[in-house]
Formats: structure tokens, C-alpha cells, sequence
């Protein structure tokens, strides 16, 4: 009894109600999900029912209907897991070989991935892809691996779920994601290339500048960034201006949650997927309620093809994962807030960063002209901090009619702005 009633009166936490040191909130949004299944039972019964081409119900007049409610319903309500990487095979000189993904080395935080293929007769260039740590697994990335499988020899981070981390492996800031990239640069050196894309161009940037500044050997032959806020100062979105306008303590009492007892990182401070899923669909509301009602009216039409696209693009969409607290909190304050990288500030275990000490690693930076997460001219600046760099070894590319994804995914990118990529670190591969 007496431990309950200190339990209790521990009843708020960071601005949120608690319960045993464990969120309500988090709890709750569980509890809703149990809640939810005997009405996903029934709802998949009912599109068994009516879906179904040899039930006598198909035929009534609602049918097509009510199947797709049903449809639609479980899709809103479904917890998404991770997806594949679904990369099993490539194409190597003309010819379909296996792809075999194997984990080359394992921190608590980030798995780094091997997509091993058979070598070309060529010189395949060994590249690290360091996805973004933002709310969507690293599987986002799938179009931008498949896109430089057949040439090149592919590594990259697969960041883990907060709330699987248990709590016994300790915090995760923003200097441990730059000690994680210098530790996975120094593995997969020399002749490296390096492409970051979106978030974690300020921590790459950041583990360069280090790795330059002590003179360490096989530092990478190229570095292409894509879409990422190193001057979040530049062309602010509603992204930067939320993080500006709300003061950091608002960040960290009302989106920092711990994880709830069923999963092994229980007690972890994290900002939840689901939360940030939320703020993912109120940036463009308007656009994922016309969809859905798309989805709706596809499958009474019998629209498989469309149907089977929206499904595609959801099921990763809405795949999320638990960010580390402090991470998160970190770059709040460090990148969107204070801008210490551009100001000249920034320090990762007092260590000054100095992005002009890089002089032997040429620069790529790519951005999209319609980005709505990071804009025109945050990526660009670093070409003004890597004062280092020959001139000879900078490009900047503007892409036209691209958006925040079409920088890594989809068309434009696998015929325009891979082949650009691809013969820049041709170009660079000699140093």
C-alpha cells in the first residue's frame, strides 16, 4: 500500500499524467489500440462476408460497400510494423543476382546493413547510406538502395526502435549518433562515399569535420547530402517554425513519453511514433482524407491497381518508430533552435566542430525545389561552412518540380538525380 501511494503521488511527469512512472498518455493510446479489437474482429468478418465472391452476401445490393468500409476501417486502426527492405535481388552487369542483407556491425541504437551482391567487373564503389533517425523506419530509403544496388557496394544505418532498446543500454544523444557515423566511416574505409539524406547531414557533417580535424586516415572520397537542415535558418518551413516557436521545455513535457511495460525499452523517455505520425498527417490533413476517400471509392469500383498503390505507400507511411528523448531533444535545441553548426558552435564531447579542416573530401549537396520540410538553401549552406573544399570539388544541384521525398524516391530520382550522384563520386573516386 505504501508503495502504491508513492506510485501516486508521482501523478505528473514532464506536463503528463503518470501511472508508476509510466506515461497515461502512452498507456492510454495502448489501451485504445486493445480496446479497438473486438470491433476489428467484426469488421473483418463483415468484409469476409460481403468481400468474399462465394458468400450469398456479396450479392446484396451494399456489398461492394460495405466491404470497403470495412476495409478502410482496419486499415486506420492498424498498427503497422516495420516493413521489408524487400531487396532480394539486382541486376549486376546485364545478368539478376541474389542480394543477401547481412549486419556488418551491431550497436543498441543502429544496425549497420549489408546489402551484399556479387561483385561487377567493375569497380563497384562502396557507398553508406545514413538514413534519417526522424519517425520512419530506414526502410523509407528502399527506392534509394534498390537505385544503387547495381553499381555499388551499399551499407546502411538501420536505426532501432527507442521503445526496444532496453533501458540498460543507456541514453542516446545527438554526439552518440556522430560517434555512431565515425565508428561506421573508420569500418568501411578507405574509398568510401557517404550520402546522407535529410536529418543526418548536421551529424555527418559534424563527424567529418571531427575525423578531418584529427587528421585520421581514409577519410571518405566523397560526401553528398540531400535535403537536410544544416542552416535551418534558410527559407524556414512549418517544420522550423514549429520548433521556433514553441520553447524547448514545451518539446520536452509535452512529447516526451516513456515506453510502456509490454516492450523491452520499458521507462525509456522517447518520443512516441504515434505522436509524431500525428504531426506527420496535420502538416497536410487535407491530402490523406482525400486519399482515404480515394482508397474508399477504388475498392467499390473494383480499382485494384489503385487500391493496391495506396496500400503500397501507407503501409510505409505509417510505420513509425520511438525516437531516444534525448536525441530528439537534442536536436530541437542544437539544430532547429540555437544553430550552433552554422554559427560556428557546435561541440560534440568539447570538441569544437569545424567543417572547414575538411580540405580532401568533395561535396555534393542536392535539394528540392518544392521541399516542404527542408528548405531551399539549408543544404546548400554547407558549401559555406566547408570553406576547406576546392571549388573544384563542390556541386550544388536545385532540383526542379521535387519535393521533400522525390529527392530520394521515385522517378526524378532514379533518372535525374542518381546519375548526377553516381558521376560525382566517378569523378571523385581518386581523391
Amino acid at each position: 500500500m505504501t508503495a502504491t501511494n508513492a506510485a501516486l503521488r508521482q501523478s505528473w511527469y514532464n506536463g503528463s499524467v503518470t501511472f508508476w512512472g509510466t506515461p497515461l498518455l502512452y498507456s492510454l493510446f495502448e489501451a485504445q489500440h486493445a480496446a479497438l479489437a473486438p470491433m476489428r474482429l467484426m469488421a473483418e468478418l463483415s468484409r469476409g462476408w460481403f468481400g468474399h465472391p462465394f458468400s450469398p452476401f456479396s450479392l446484396t445490393p451494399l456489398a461492394k460497400e460495405i466491404t470497403a468500409g470495412s476495409d478502410l476501417f482496419l486499415r486506420v486502426t492498424n498498427r503497422y510494423e516495420k516493413p521489408k527492405w524487400g531487396l532480394d535481388t539486382t541486376t549486376v552487369d546485364g545478368r539478376e543476382v541474389a542480394v543477401e542483407m547481412e549486419i556488418s556491425l551491431d550497436k543498441p541504437f543502429c544496425k549497420l546493413i549489408h546489402f551484399k551482391r556479387a561483385a561487377s567487373g567493375k569497380d563497384d564503389r562502396k557507398i553508406l547510406v545514413v538514413a534519417p533517425l526522424s519517425g520512419h523506419h530506414s526502410t523509407l530509403l528502399r527506392d534509394t538502395v534498390r537505385t544503387m544496388l547495381p553499381h555499388n557496394d551499399v551499407y546502411v544505418t538501420d536505426w532501432v526502435d527507442g521503445r526496444m532498446v532496453p533501458m540498460d543500454a543507456g541514453e542516446f544523444h545527438l554526439d552518440d549518433y556522430v560517434d555512431y557515423v565515425r565508428e561506421f566511416i573508420r569500418l568501411l574505409s578507405p574509398d568510401l562515399n557517404v550520402v546522407s539524406v535529410c536529418q543526418p547531414t548536421v551529424p555527418v557533417l559534424a563527424a567529418m569535420s571531427l575525423m578531418a580535424d584529427d587528421n585520421e586516415p581514409g577519410l571518405p572520397r566523397t560526401m553528398i547530402m540531400m535535403g537536410g537542415p544544416i542552416d535551418a535558418r534558410k527559407s524556414p518551413t512549418a517544420v522550423n517554425n514549429l520548433a521556433t516557436k514553441r520553447p524547448y521545455s514545451w518539446f520536452e513535457q509535452t512529447l516526451i513519453h516513456r515506453v510502456p511495460m509490454k516492450y523491452p525499452g520499458y521507462s525509456r523517455r522517447v518520443y512516441p511514433g504515434f505522436l509524431q505520425h500525428l504531426g506527420f498527417v496535420a502538416m497536410n490533413p487535407d491530402r490523406h482524407m482525400n486519399a482515404h476517400r480515394d482508397y474508399y471509392n477504388h475498392l467499390v469500383e473494383n480499382d485494384g491497381d489503385s487500391a493496391e498503390a495506396h496500400r503500397r505507400f501507407y503501409d510505409e507511411y505509417n510505420a513509425v518508430l520511438d525516437m531516444p528523448a534525448e536525441y530528439y531533444l537534442d536536436t530541437i535545441r542544437r539544430v532547429f533552435q540555437e544553430f550552433h553548426l552554422p554559427k560556428g558552435r557546435m561541440f560534440v564531447r568539447e570538441q569544437w566542430v569545424r567543417p572547414e579542416k575538411i580540405t580532401k573530401t568533395a561535396l555534393f549537396t542536392i535539394e528540392g525545389e518544392h521541399d516542404d520540410i527542408s528548405g531551399n538553401g539549408q543544404t546548400e549552406a554547407a558549401h559555406g561552412l566547408c570553406t576547406g573544399v576546392p571549388a573544384s570539388k563542390r556541386e550544388h544541384f536545385l532540383v526542379p518540380d521535387v519535393g521533400h521525398y522525390g529527392i530520394f524516391s521515385g522517378r526524378r530520382y532514379r533518372e535525374i538525380i542518381y546519375p548526377r550522384m553516381r558521376e560525382f563520386m566517378r569523378k571523385h573516386a581518386k581523391g
